[in-house]
């Protein structure tokens, strides 16, 4: 995968340097390029702001230096083999920003990322190449940062740990939190390891029981009361399908229950009388 980030804080990415993207640099599994975006600057103040149109506080990414810089790293990248890219536009306006997405963005083989400053980039940048090339608008979360390279460094993380080989164990994401499939609405439950007690505290007998079963259906069991606790919201969205006949056992003791009113197996809501004793 080719990956390159637009960025007027080109030292803000170092940490791509390190740990598993950086090691997946170093094996070439990554091919990252850093660019400083004042080096499409027009003037000898290396300007690349301007204020808005329709004025109010703060000021707007300029289309010329945006455009410019885009189309030389598209250029390169076509020279160089690379094909099929993508913008990435990190903004808090965008689209949540799920593993969902990032399974699908780990699938393309080529990701252009364009972190923001000020009130962001003028919107006919987008626009524009909306017209060339697949614009994911990306948000992380409900709040604004100063300016979207650190969005740019959770998006690659997610992304990059997806790729083949760059895990040291292919399985370790499966059971992730959201991963898709069994885990796609749910939270991954706690975690232990050595020593078997410390500072008075036993990890939970089952997982010295050998039995792959019963250590599946707990640890299916703590995911589900995270979930409940943490995000119910997934819960409510989650498709009744996904849940077998001992997860609607949890979720009832847990203080969930289908939704009467919907078909045989509805969605499940919380119970006003709550978790059972």
């Amino acid at each position: 995968m080719r990956l390159d980030v637009v960025t007027i804080f080109p030292e803000y990415l170092e940490p791509l340097n390190v740990s598993l993207v950086g090691k997946a640099r170093a094996r070439g599994q990554l091919n990252v390029h850093v660019h400083d975006l004042r080096a499409w600057a027009y003037d000898r103040h290396s300007t690349v702001d301007d204020t808005p149109y329709g004025g109010g506080p703060g000021m707007v990414m300029k289309t010329g230096p945006w455009g410019d810089a885009l189309d030389s790293v598209l250029a390169d990248g076509y020279e160089t083999g690379s094909h099929a890219p993508a913008l990435i536009v990190p903004t808090p306006s965008g689209r949540p920003f799920t593993q969902e997405l990032a399974v699908e963005l780990s699938e393309r083989p080529w990701l252009i990322f364009t972190p923001a400053r000020y009130e962001g980039i003028d919107r006919r940048v987008m626009d524009e190449y909306a017209t060339r090339i697949p614009v994911y608008e990306v948000s992380i979360g409900d709040y604004v940062l100063a300016g979207g390279e650190a969005a740019v460094l959770v998006i690659t993380e997610a992304v990059a740990r997806l790729l083949p080989g760059v895990l040291g164990n292919a399985e370790s994401h499966r059971d992730d939190s959201f991963a898709p499939g069994a885990m796609a609405n749910l939270l991954e439950g706690p975690v232990y390891t050595k020593p078997p007690v410390w500072r008075g505290r036993d990890i939970p007998e089952v997982l010295l029981s050998g039995h792959h079963g019963k250590i599946a259906r707990w640890r299916r069991d703590e995911a589900l009361k995270r979930t409940t606790a943490h995000r119910p919201d997934l819960v409510e969205r989650c498709d009744p399908k996904a849940f077998d006949k001992k997860d609607r056992e949890m979720l009832s003791i847990l203080g969930w229950a289908p939704d009467p009113d919907g078909e045989p197996y509805g969605r499940f809501w919380r119970r006003p009388e709550g978790v059972e004793e």
